[in-house]
């Protein structure tokens, strides 16, 4: 049987297969709001025979947004758009719908992508003051951010367990708490964004502190039996910035808080990243972490091909692949896969008829040439 095509449990949570699609912002939600966009996309990928299906970055605040077109649960409104989505999704997906939630930090009021990234200065239209662990900003030139004292920090947790309730009220299976990319919650892992000198800062158990107790906030939010977990990156790629070793002792104190997976990526805090990009370059940290901690990892990066997904849980260095930009390009991934491999996967049954000859059993229960 495929490695790729064989069940996984992430907790109480149980996967058909070990395909996961990354969550993606999208950017193009109107005041947080989810929109059309939102139900075309998701409704898209949910028909993908994936594993798990964790919906783009859900900003726990305003201010928490990378651009003002982000996903947001910090509002009635948000909540009521998203339920729109989540009702008609989830009335024929047929994979487990997970969220990510997040908060910017000093990467926040950013133009999109395709508008150049660029920060939008608090004076200008559409921007606002971004809030960080240390008034540093994230690039040379930009607006320095206000440094959050514990009241703001306060907030910020109880952003995150507000937005964790609203996510169990929308029926969403599983929690994917941000900890990656340069956004707040690596801000204070990372001595490269953290220059604090309290209780927050300096040590590296300082530097964990208020990551896990955004975590242990969430979870108790939340009904015990709903899978938590993170997303994290394993290296800065930058000397003297967070690496493998750091996140090894933070997936250590993670999993005796309960986290049920570790979803492993890189980067993001700093320009002076210096990125090794090739297929598959964030796979060895998630292998060099599973040797250590005791838990499912998720590698993500570059894997594209359905026999490099395989090989790498063949060789027990992931225990799942998570996939973005090449769902995207092909939403029928998991299919193709699926053939490639000669395995099984389920599909809609609208669908069952587009099933080649050659693969007599590819869609589960289909039969070719049914009338």
């Amino acid at each position: 049987m495929s490695h790729l095509f064989s069940p996984l449990n992430i907790g109480s949570l149980e996967l058909e297969n070990r395909i996961v699609i990354a969550p993606m912002c999208q950017y193009s939600a109107v005041d947080g709001n989810a929109q059309d966009w939102h139900l075309i996309h998701l409704g898209n990928l949910a028909l993908s025979g994936a594993g798990m299906l964790i919906i783009e970055a859900a900003s726990v605040s305003p201010e928490g947004r990378i651009t003002p077109a982000d996903l947001g649960l910090y509002s009635d409104e948000n909540e009521a758009a998203l339920h729109r989505v989540m009702e008609a999704v989830t009335k024929y997906s047929i994979t487990p719908m997970v969220i990510q939630l997040a908060h910017a930090g000093r990467k926040a009021s950013s133009r999109a992508p395709w508008d150049g990234g660029a920060q939008i200065a608090p004076d200008e239209p559409f921007g606002w003051k971004a809030v960080a662990p240390s008034a540093l900003p994230h690039a040379e030139g930009e607006d320095v951010p206000d440094e959050l004292d514990e009241a703001g920090m306060a907030k910020v947790c109880d952003d995150f367990v507000s937005a964790a309730r609203r996510a169990v009220a929308l029926g969403f299976q599983g929690i994917e708490v941000h900890m990656a990319h340069g956004y707040l919650l690596h801000q204070f892992l990372s001595p490269l964004a953290n220059r604090r000198t309290d209780n927050y800062g300096g040590t590296r158990e300082n530097r964990m502190r208020f990551p896990l107790e955004v975590f242990d906030a969430v979870k108790a939010a939340v009904p015990p039996e709903m899978p938590i977990w993170v997303r994290v990156s394993a290296t800065d790629w930058v000397p003297g910035g967070w690496d493998i070793s750091d996140t090894a002792a933070l997936g250590a104190l993670l999993k005796a808080r309960g986290c049920a997976a570790i979803h492993v990526s890189s980067g993001g805090v700093s320009p002076k990243q210096e990125i090794p990009i090739a297929p598959g370059y964030q796979v060895p940290l998630a292998a060099k972490l599973k040797t250590e901690i005791d838990l499912p990892f998720i590698a993500v990066g570059l894997v594209t091909k359905p026999e490099h997904a395989e090989a790498i849980l063949e060789n027990g260095e992931a225990d799942a692949i998570a996939v973005a930009r090449g769902m995207l390009y092909d939403p029928r991934w998991p299919w193709h896969a699926a053939a490639a491999l000669g395995a099984e996967i389920s599909a809609p049954r609208q669908y069952w008829r587009s099933q080649p000859r050659e693969f007599k059993s590819l869609f589960k229960s289909a039969k070719v040439g049914q009338r």
